[in-house]
């Protein structure tokens, strides 16, 4: 596990000594073991001799994944999603103090985002991490609430109070709307995805350009979500309606 939790998304081929220095093993031992490792396919070599995680790992991890059910379900609707708005449209969950993102669908020239496949940001700062915490369990939020709470930009919610605030407008509206909380130029909104039980799941999220005229992927974003929900068995996903009057929405919305 070790030398597995030496590669990251920045760094996914090492060398033999990068791995030893990174693990704290031995360099014989972790010779030794990176060799078993390739023998099995866990682990690949490159022509240089650097290591990298192998497709075996990854074949192994996605068959038994208790996330491919979700991702199966979400995956038509994500694209949908997508020919619509045309930049980012993401799939993340919650883990730990920080959301995980299951799957990203992206395009040629589209706007800035800090995620990836399988990366993770803190729960504060992304639309889907605000979605999921708002949802979350109490005792979550009194751990991030109490910080640090690293500001990305101006506009993060980086103290507990603003934080305290803009949960609270998650929980009223439905959803996330983050404008600028991450980087300047780019916007999140999320809606969130539930379960056979009813319980949030997931967040559905879009990164689109932070200007005027991108409140208007909240309705898509939004149906999307309980589209997905639907798709998982979740009940009332098409019921559950109230009257919203927050201006970025337009119209009657559904939670």
């Amino acid at each position: 596990m070790r030398i597995f939790e030496a590669f990251t998304p920045e760094e996914s081929a090492l060398t033999v000594s990068e791995i030893s220095r990174r693990t704290g093993l031995h360099v014989a031992t972790a010779s030794r073991l990176v060799a078993e490792l390739v023998s099995y396919g866990f682990l690949t070599r490159d022509a240089d001799r650097r290591v990298r995680v192998g497709m075996r790992l990854w074949e192994l991890a996605t068959r038994a994944s208790p996330t491919l059910s979700l991702r199966n379900a979400a995956m038509p609707f994500m694209e949908g999603v997508h020919d619509v708005v045309g930049h980012h449209v993401q799939l993340g969950v919650l883990d730990g103090e920080e959301v995980l993102f299951l799957e990203r669908l992206t395009a040629p020239g589209a706007v800035v985002n800090y995620t990836r496949i399988a990366g993770r940001l803190p729960l504060h700062a992304s639309s889907s991490g605000l979605l999921l915490l708002a949802h979350g369990p109490d005792d979550l939020r009194r751990r991030v609430l109490e910080g640090p709470l690293h500001r990305y930009t101006p506009d993060t919610p980086a103290t507990a109070a603003r934080l305290r605030a803009v949960l609270a407008e998650v929980r009223r509206q439905g959803y996330s709307y983050c404008p600028g909380y991450v980087h300047p130029d780019a916007l999140g909104v999320a809606a969130p995805v539930r379960d056979a039980r009813g319980e949030v799941v997931a967040a559905l999220a879009v990164i689109v350009p932070n200007e005027a005229g991108a409140s208007s992927v909240v309705p898509v974003v939004r149906t999307a979500a309980r589209g997905v929900s639907r798709a998982l068995g979740a009940p009332g996903a098409e019921g559950r309606r109230r009257e919203s009057g927050d201006p970025r929405d337009g119209s009657a919305t559904a939670v």
